[in-house]
């Protein structure tokens, strides 16, 4: 399975911008799919996960009430809409895929990561 993050760019604080991941794979649907985030000389941390169905998901509290996950298993992409957005937001964004069809969020759950997208916040 490859993922494919795309989406990132540069906003001003308060503004939104969705992160797209799309999978290849006809398996997409069954899996669990997360979104972590890493600013460098830190560690990769929780954002969001989402489960197999659309039917659980779970967020970090930095980020609860501002993102929301979703999928669209049709075109085996997962989503993570972010407004309302801060300059502490700032990193590089992974979506992240796992065979277990529920959420998870440890990173160590993950059997697949994508390359990356750069989110940065200005103030």
């Amino acid at each position: 399975v490859q993922l494919q993050a795309s989406g990132g760019g540069l906003v001003q604080a308060g503004g939104s911008l969705r992160l797209s991941c799309t999978a290849s794979g006809r398996t997409f649907s069954t899996y669990g799919m997360g979104w972590f985030r890493q600013v460098p000389g830190k560690e990769r941390e929780f954002v969001a996960t989402i489960s197999r169905g659309s039917s659980d998901t779970a967020y970090a509290d930095s980020v609860k009430g501002r993102f929301t996950i979703s999928r669209d298993d049709a075109k085996n992409t997962v989503f993570l809409q972010m407004n309302s957005l801060k300059t502490e937001d700032t990193a590089v964004y992974y979506c992240a895929g796992r065979i277990i069809q529920s959420i998870a969020i440890s990173s160590a759950q993950y059997d697949y990561w994508g390359q990356g997208t750069l989110v940065t916040v200005s103030s």
